[in-house]
């Protein structure tokens, strides 16, 4: 699934895969959200609604660039630094096709769906 994805006024291409979470996700938009950096890997922001994580594909270690949802706080996480080890409850969503630095200094995202 095509978004469109601004990050500080700069637009990024981005892509949500197909699982039932990005189509929850997805439901969700358009959403401008603040940004927070947490453990200096994950730039991340509070969603307005927690997703349906029910048939979610096999846990996957974040890397550079992914869209994830953090299913026990129920927030978004973007991750400018490779993530930890696969967790059942972080959720790939999709990817963002930005460069580490840029993301690791965003501070506000508009995410749309595409027309």
């Amino acid at each position: 699934m095509n978004i469109r994805v601004t990050l500080d006024g700069r637009p990024v291409d981005a892509v949500l895969n197909h699982s039932r979470a990005a189509r929850g996700f997805a439901a969700l938009l358009p959403l401008t959200l603040d940004l927070k950096d947490f453990h200096g890997t994950e730039r991340i922001a509070d969603l307005p609604r927690k997703l349906d994580t029910s048939g979610a594909p096999e846990p996957a270690a974040a890397t550079v660039g992914d869209i994830a949802y953090y299913a026990p706080w129920g927030n978004l996480a973007l991750f400018y630094q490779d993530g930890p080890a696969p967790s059942a409850d972080l959720l790939i969503l999709g990817h963002l096709d930005v460069s580490a630095d840029q993301l690791g200094r965003a501070t506000r995202i508009t995410i749309e769906p595409a027309s």
